[in-house]
């Protein structure tokens, strides 16, 4: 997993076009955002990852591309594929079994799209989360510790 000086993350995997495939890439997302230390997004993730890759795997065509991406302030998921239809809502009644998906990318991610592949046809379809800032180190324990350390004590 490359990682550079700047704080950029990055991961890709070219994916078959089988639907067996998103239990195994739902692992593989796991496994490295538990690496990146982004555990407070590892199930939200997944599921989108889930959702997108059922997507372009039952309706777009290969290849069938997964990446991660972090830097200090956001995470995003990008999948891309062939198929020349674009991803949409349904209105769907409340007995219906598919059709979920892209409702669920939008409540789970921070901001999510379509975006056209540069070249040819095909898509990719993005989910974004905006991270937390670092919590802030130090060296020094906090001041309410340092002033008792700094004061004599006597019972």
């Amino acid at each position: 997993m490359p990682h550079t000086s700047d704080g950029l993350r990055t991961v890709c995997w070219d994916l078959p076009h089988d639907l067996s495939m998103v239990g195994r890439t739902r692992a593989m997302v796991s496994q490295v955002l538990t690496a990146w230390a982004l555990h407070d997004f590892v199930d939200d993730v997944v599921l989108v990852v889930g959702e997108l890759l059922a997507n372009a795997i039952v309706h777009g065509e290969p290849p069938v591309r997964l990446s991660l991406w972090t830097t200090g302030g956001e995470l995003c998921v990008r999948v891309s594929d062939h198929g020349p239809d674009r991803p949409r809502h349904l209105r769907l009644g409340i007995e219906a079994v598919h059709g979920r998906g892209l409702t669920i990318v939008h409540a789970l991610a921070d901001d999510s799209g379509v975006t056209p592949l540069p070249v040819g046809v095909g898509k990719t379809v993005w989910a974004r989360w905006r991270l937390p800032p670092p919590a802030p180190r130090s060296d020094q324990p906090p001041k309410s510790c340092v002033s008792l350390w700094n004061s004599s004590y006597t019972p």
